[in-house]
Formats: C-alpha cells, sequence, structure tokens
C-alpha cells in the first residue's frame, strides 16, 4: 500500500495564512531518553528539508524543559549533515506553557519524540490538548493504552486479535505469586516485560527457574505492573501503520532477525547487529494477513498518526500480535521509516505527513468543537 503525501508547510497546516512551527521535544525523564535524542536528530534533519519554523525543545532527566537554540543554529546554519549524532539536551530553561503555545499569527505543531513513560505514555499529549495545540502521534486515550501492555493486551483480546499466552502482575501481587507453577504453566521458557516501558528496556528471557525469579524482579524495577508471556519460536515481522483514524493504511511488512537470542536495547540501538529485512520475505497472502491485523489493531486501540505493529509469524503460518508502539524509533537501524520508504514515502516525505495529519486533527476538532457550542 503506498501514500500519496505533500511535504510542504502550506499543506501540512490546514488553517490558512498561519505560519507553521514545528516543536520537536525531545529528551525526556524515561530510561530511553538517550534514544530519544538520536531519534529527533534524523527528525529535525529531515525536517530542515522543509519549509517549517523549526523550535527544537530538550527536557532534561530530571524534568526540566529547555530551549535548545544551538541545535537550531546548527541546523540552519550548517545544513542536517553537521548535527551531532544525538541532540544535546542544553538551553535556555523555559516553562512547557511558553514553549508550546503559539505565537501570534502561527500554528503550532508538537512532534513530541519521546519513547517511554512521561512522553509516548499520553502525558505530553495531555499537556499538549490542554494548550490546545496540534501534536504528532497518537492521542491521549491510545497513548496511554498502547504504552500500557497490560492494558492493551485486554483491548486487543477483546477484539479479537491473537497474541501469545501471557499472564499480568501488579507488585502487591509478588509475595504470593507461586512462580514455579506460573513458569510451568507458561511453557517454561518465558519472556517478562515492565508493563510501561519501550524499547526492550528491562525486557529479559528466562529459560529456568532462578532466570524467570531475577527477570521478574528485575522487571519491577522499572514499573509496579508487568507483563509475561511465553516464548514464541517465531519470525519478528512488523508493519508500519500511518494516517487518521477513519484513513489509515499499512506499510509493506518488514522482518527483524536479531543478532542476539531475542532483541534487546543495545541490539537495537547501540550495536545496529539486527538485521532489518524490507519487504519481509513473505507470501502476498501473509503480508496481506499482516496489515490487515495491523489496521485492526490500529482502530481498536484507537491510534492516530503513526503506529508501528509488531508480530510473531509461527511455522505453522499463524500471526501473533505482540505490541503497538505509537512512538517508533527514528534511529538509522529503526524499522518504520525504513518500512515507510520501501512503500513509496521517503523519509522527509513522511515526518511531512506526519506534521499534515497533526494539524489535520486539531483543525478537524476545532471545527468540532465550534459546531457543539
Amino acid at each position: 500500500m503506498t501514500a500519496d503525501t505533500n511535504t510542504t508547510a502550506e499543506t501540512a497546516s490546514p488553517t490558512s495564512g498561519k505560519r507553521l512551527r514545528l516543536v520537536l521535544v525531545f529528551g525526556g525523564r524515561s530510561a530511553e531518553h538517550d534514544v530519544s535524542c538520536v531519534s529527533a536528530r534524523h527528525v529535525l534533519a529531515a525536517a530542515c528539508q522543509g519549509d517549517f519554523e523549526l523550535d527544537p525543545v530538550a527536557i532534561s532527566r530530571d524534568g526540566q524543559w529547555r530551549r535548545a537554540d544551538e541545535v537550531t543554529g546548527v541546523c540552519c546554519a550548517d545544513g542536517p549533515d553537521a548535527l551531532p549524532a544525538a541532540l544535546p539536551v542544553g538551553g535556555t530553561p523555559a516553562s512547557p506553557v511558553d514553549l508550546l503555545s503559539p505565537r501570534d499569527g502561527e500554528q503550532v505543531v508538537v512532534f513530541p519524540m519521546l519513547h517511554g513513560p512521561l512522553g509516548e505514555d499520553g502525558t505530553v499529549q495531555g499537556l499538549c490538548e490542554l494548550l490546545d495545540v496540534a501534536y504528532v502521534g497518537c492521542g491521549v486515550l491510545s497513548s496511554a493504552l498502547c504504552m500500557d501492555k497490560a492494558m492493551a493486551k485486554q483491548v486487543l483480546t477483546a477484539a479479537g486479535i491473537p497474541q501469545a499466552r501471557h499472564v499480568d502482575m501488579h507488585r502487591t501481587d509478588r509475595a504470593d505469586a507461586d512462580l514455579a507453577t506460573l513458569f510451568d504453566e507458561l511453557g517454561g521458557s518465558v519472556f517478562v516485560k515492565p508493563s510501561n516501558m519501550g524499547s526492550s528496556v528491562g525486557v529479559t528471557r528466562a529459560d529456568n527457574l532462578a532466570d524467570f525469579t531475577g527477570s521478574v524482579d528485575l522487571a519491577f524495577t522499572y514499573d509496579e505492573w508487568i507483563v509475561i508471556e511465553e516464548r514464541i519460536a517465531g519470525r519478528e515481522i512488523e508493519c508500519g501503520v500511518l494516517g487518521s483514524a477513519d484513513d489509515a493504511r499499512a506499510s509493506v511488512p518488514g522482518e527483524a532477525i536479531p543478532g542476539a537470542p531475542y532483541r534487546h536495547y543495545s541490539d537495537k540501538y547501540l550495536d545496529g547487529i539486527t538485521q532489518l529485512l524490507v519487504p519481509a520475505d513473505i507470501p502476498a497472502d501473509v503480508a496481506a494477513r499482516v496489515q490487515g491485523l495491523a489496521l485492526d489493531a490500529f482502530a481498536a486501540l484507537r491510534c492516530e498518526g503513526m503506529a508501528r505493529v509488531d508480530f510473531f509469524l509461527l511455522p505453522d503460518g499463524r500471526l501473533l500480535l505482540n505490541e503497538v508502539n505509537t512512538l517508533p524509533g527514528f534511529t538509522p537501524f529503526s524499522m518504520y521509516p525504513t518500512m515507510w520508504s520501501a512503500t513509496g514515502v521517503p523519509y522527509p516525505e513522511l515526518v511531512a505527513e506526519l506534521v499534515r495529519l497533526a494539524a489535520q486533527r486539531h483543525h478537524g476538532r476545532a471545527r468540532r468543537t465550534d459546531v457543539a457550542r
């Protein structure tokens, strides 16, 4: 499936007569701070090629918001190739309200390139809603839902989308949990994940009871809720979804071949040893099923803008949905932009399309609010 996009700033903003200021927010307080700074570097480099007024905003590890003036100067004066590999979080401290609020004669679109909690989980999205500014990606409910793996799995189960066997556990249940029985019931080999985390942070595989116990305790250091899943022996097939709630389209699927027994943090972002095959070497009917299920999951979880939907393809041909990421990585090793490039939407056009969708959604909501009044 291909997408026709228009990358001009004029069409990116349905509000005629107003210039568009793109506020790229990066860094953040989550364990994925470093990943965010790398992803944001590439988004900014792509946006430099457009007609946007760029306004990068950094959030330090301790939660301080800063206007990243130096980053803008480098990009505008020397071009995107002069940007560092990861954007620095220095700059002039300022309040989020001042940084995100529109000025006279402009429309703001916020691009929250923030992976993990306090960025991808609906918090920043809620701030944008309160300030009445457009923002890229899923809304408050969808962002929070997809960030919480345990709750997302409940919604996907209700929607009839197949998944691996799993259980969720709260920290208060840890002391009384019969881990030995649970381990056996899930097949004697499992993955343990913090419920509200991404980029494989805190995720471990356990093939014996001692490792399983340690994995559970480790996951609880990241979140009060964890998800325990049976280990699936299957190929990792991923699909990108792009569009509005009522007009979404799916990319060609890709396959991630881990350079380790499973795709941990360094495999994804530091070593770059995961092999990405785009398009995935799968039959056309399987690719169509991947795309269909990806769109079904996108709709069930009320996603908008973008999402990367991850599956396991089993030897018997079954597909099991693994998870849905509402702010997938935009690093050089990232699958989401690679799949869309193969589908006919190059990286700069992808960024521009996401901005356009954000402005379009905000404009539509404003019109509905006016009618309601």
